[in-house]
């Protein structure tokens, strides 16, 4: 959040007090949307929150006043309890409301069954009674005074629904108090009445009158709300389990050395820069990097990955994971509200806080309901009149519907299913940073998937090793391993790594020196060896030219070649005179890629792989994991536009790692970071996946289209039972089949509505992200044959080619390219490894010796 005097400050945070129903959030986002200098509004019923940006003009004071002024409550979220800078609690979510009605809950059924007992037990079915009491004015005051003391326990509904009446802004309470005051006020007069009569000596219509008597009617309704009310708060508390468990995750304390000494202190008073020390079986308590020792974490809680993760010097570390076998020190890097879990836990609040575009119809239903409703019931009583009925009988029907009338099903039917849905995608790595974005993902058209890192592994890895006849793969990778281990380069590391692994010591290296585009020579074991590309090997006589007829030579070249077909780097190896095979190194495709791109295509969605690679390498890996549209040879700069240019066929996501990639997951339509675990705080994407698996973006599909269609059968519930519930209450049926709907009855489908809106939205709970059941609900989007012209402007450039001698492997591509597209004038570079050309587009003619120039600079030569 920015507070700078010129700029707007967003997603400022509100705790609002005081709201019942859908009606009171609409109530308050007119009022506060009111205000100059306040926009993006949003109220949320269940976390009773608001969230809104101001401009410097407004105060935080101003935004509360307004609030107050609409006849609720409001306190900035910033204070002390939610500062950012001490870790979240899960105080602020304890769920405080439904013990408080529960005990009203018991203590209103306590005085209701005596109550029940003379009103139905005693009139209806004779059952015996103290005589003191068996008198007609006895026994209606007897109920008079229990029903105050119902009302009393709950005046809260009356108190709520009378201060948004005056204030302009009924609401459900208000909706109670008139139908339980009406039923209490009418009895009080049948009870005068009762009176005369027995004044006049009239025994038997005063008898009579009892059954014109309401009072059990008002304290029925009062209690059946609250037992609808008491039972929304229980599942509605259970909404927020997910937030709840993850700041219980929250380690309460730290072990750090501190004077060379190890103390335990509160996890919120570690420094950055503190070491602190994790020992077996213990929570790690902030995020930290590991100086010391070697284990394994659990990282589970925070990433949904069962499988510890391996951690060593150097290794990252995030709190709350847990340590399993090894004892670590590490040096604290984030620490309060800056670690991995809180921004995890801000997100899922900030997710629970805002509005997702559904909402906004029942929103504005909302906004009008309670008033319709009071019209309605005005109107059915009149109606009940003019048509000849009695008054208790017309009155009797206008409370009916305004007990059954449920703003709150209304209210509940979006943010209940949007928490659980945010819970159910933190429990499984997957955070949503709104609601909106939680509604789109499932939406996704075309899912554009970035490869390196995205698909691949973003790590050089040997993939294929083939020694010559004679040779055993392990004299090859020692040779090659001894060779490497004095160099820096990418595909060194590779092949380095590949020895270690298979325990292969490397030999005595001497003289080593660097061949600039061909590769490397050192004494290995007294002999003089080589690694690099094939023409290294033909220059020092290791293969013969490409134009002989030699069949072992040929071989060699035929095998590199269908290396490199396949998106792989050959690197050739020779030592004492004789050359020893080739071991392929690349970047591999992750194990899951080819299984989520499957499944991707299922949902019916179009994937689409976007890369600055050329074509060939694009299309081997595209081959591999099933990928049908590509587009390559695309700048970091042009991904943007490729996308928007794509946007018109169907809604876009962008899957990248959220750093390079950050101009195209902005103008997708959602933009997802994957393997985002190090850092969660990423601005430009909507969706943060905490694991390095494209199978992540196939569970925020699912989460998301399961959320929406729950969100939607709950919607339905609540105009559906609404539409029919409030004419059946007013009567239609009477005269067609004689059904009429006690206020009781009335009052009891009321508060089943809420809670069962709430208690479908908990369902989520039991989705399983790996259900296939409704993947092929959707048709894939239809994109133009020549995809790989998308994005183009179609004007006529100039290009010239030329042909780069000593590229030995994509790193040495890459380096030529970035020495082309740092001239002026050059718009875009396209370096083809195989056929080592290099092709640039220019906005002007230019001179070939500058182009020329920035080649050799580069340490490479170009042929006539």
């Amino acid at each position: 959040m920015s507070e700078t005097m010129n700029e707007i400050i967003t997603n400022e945070k509100y705790n609002i007090t005081g709201m019942s129903c859908a009606a009171c959030s609409a109530h308050v986002e007119k009022a506060v949307s009111g205000l100059d200098g306040v926009s993006n509004v949003a109220v949320n019923l269940l976390t009773n929150s608001m969230t809104l940006d101001r401009a410097p003009s407004v105060s935080a004071s101003d935004i509360c006043a307004a609030v107050e002024n609409a006849g609720y409550g409001a306190s900035p979220a910033s204070g002390a309890e939610a500062s950012s800078d001490t870790p979240a609690t899960g105080n602020q979510f304890e769920d405080r409301e439904t013990p408080k009605m529960v005990r009203r809950l018991i203590v209103s059924i306590c005085i209701l069954l005596p109550l029940l007992y003379v009103s139905m037990g005693h009139m209806m079915w004779n059952w015996p009674i103290p005589k003191v009491m068996d008198t007609p004015i006895a026994i209606g005051l007897y109920e008079m005074l229990l029903t105050i003391a119902v009302m009393i326990i709950n005046r809260k509904f009356f108190t709520n629904g009378i201060k948004g009446l005056a204030h302009g802004g009924p609401n459900m309470d208000t909706l109670v108090a008139l139908g339980a005051g009406a039923s209490f006020a009418y009895s009080l007069a049948v009870l005068f009445r009762m009176g005369n009569q027995l004044y006049s000596g009239d025994l038997d219509a005063a008898t009579a009158g009892l059954h014109d008597l309401y009072f059990e009617s008002a304290a029925m309704i009062l209690t059946l709300i609250t037992v609808g009310k008491t039972l929304e708060s229980y599942s509605k508390g259970r909404t927020t389990n997910a937030i709840k468990g993850l700041m219980d995750l929250a380690p309460k304390t730290a072990c750090v050395i501190r004077n060379g000494e190890e103390i335990t202190i509160p996890a919120e008073e570690v420094l950055v820069g503190d070491i602190f020390v994790v020992r077996p079986g213990e929570s790690i308590p902030v995020d930290g990097r590991v100086v010391e020792g070697e284990s394994a974490v659990d990282e589970s809680a925070l990433t949904g990955e069962s499988l510890p993760v391996d951690k060593a010097f150097g290794s990252f570390v995030s709190s709350a994971t847990i340590n399993q076998n090894g004892f670590l020190t590490c040096e604290a890097t984030r620490v309060g509200g800056d670690t991995t879990l809180s921004h995890i836990i801000e997100m899922v609040e900030n997710s629970a806080a805002s509005k997702a575009p559904i909402a906004k119809t029942a929103d504005k239903v909302a906004g009008i309901f309670v008033p319709v409703v009071i019209g309605i019931a005005v109107i059915t009583l009149i109606i009940w009149l003019i048509a000849g009925r009695e008054f208790g009988f017309s009155l009797a029907r206008a409370v009916s519907v305004l007990v059954i009338s449920c703003p709150c099903a209304l209210g509940l039917a979006t943010p209940v299913a949007i928490m659980v849905g945010n819970g159910l995608g933190a429990k499984n790595g997957v955070l949503f940073k709104t609601a909106s974005t939680l509604e789109a993902a499932g939406r996704a058209d075309i899912v554009m998937l970035d490869k390196t890192g995205t698909i691949t592994e973003g790590k050089p890895r040997v993939t294929d090793i083939m020694p010559v006849t004679g040779v055993s793969e392990e004299e090859l990778l020692t040779v090659a391993a001894s060779l490497e281990s004095k160099s820096e380069h990418p595909l060194a590391k590779a092949i380095v790594e590949e020895a270690a692994k298979r325990n292969i010591k490397t030999a005595n290296t001497s003289d080593f020196e660097n061949l600039p585009g061909h590769g490397v020579k050192a004494v290995v074991d007294w002999f003089t060896a080589f690694g690099g590309n094939a023409s290294l090997m033909e220059e020092n006589g290791f293969l013969a030219p490409k134009e002989s007829s030699d069949p072992a030579s040929l071989a060699m070249y035929d095998a590199g070649s269908r290396l490199a077909r396949e998106g792989k780097t050959p690197l050739y190896f020779a030592s004492d005179g004789r050359i020893l095979g080739i071991i392929a190194v690349a970047d591999v495709v992750k194990e899951d890629s080819a299984e989520a791109i499957k499944t991707l295509k299922n949902m019916g969605v179009r994937v689409v792989m976007l890369t600055g690679d050329n074509k060939q390498t694009a299309s081997a890996i595209a081959s591999q994991i099933g990928i049908d549209d590509i587009i390559s040879d695309v700048l970091p700069d042009e991904k943007d536009a490729v996308i928007r240019s794509l946007r018109k066929y169907g809604k876009v996501a962008m899957v990248g790692d959220g750093i390079n990639d950050a101009p195209a997951l902005t103008s997708s339509d959602t933009g997802v970071a994957i393997g985002a675990g190090a850092d969660v705080a990423l601005d430009a994407a909507d969706i943060v996946l905490m694991k390095s698996s494209l199978m992540d973006v196939v569970s925020a599909m699912r989460i998301s289209r399961q959320t929406l269609r729950n969100i939607k059968q709950n919607l339905f519930w609540a105009f559906f039972y609404n539409c029919i519930g409030i004419p059946v209450a007013a009567g239609v049926l009477i005269p067609s089949t004689g059904l009429t709907l006690n206020p009781m009855i009335c009052a009891a489908a009321m508060s089943l509505s809420s809670f069962c809106v709430v208690s479908n939205a908990l369902r989520l709970n039991l989705f399983k992200v790996t259900s296939t059941a409704r993947d092929s609900e959707k048709t894939p989007a239809e994109l133009p044959a020549a995809i790989n012209e998308t994005g183009k402007d179609g004007t006529e450039k100039m290009t010239k080619t030329f042909n780069v001698k000593g590229m030995m492997c994509q790193h040495c591509q890459a380096r030529v390219k970035d020495a082309l597209d740092a001239i002026e004038g050059v718009e875009k570079t396209v370096v083809d490894l195989d056929n080592g050309t290099a092709t640039v587009t220019l906005s002007a003619d230019m001179d070939d010796a500058i182009i020329v120039k920035a080649i050799t600079d580069a340490g490479y030569e170009v042929a006539e």
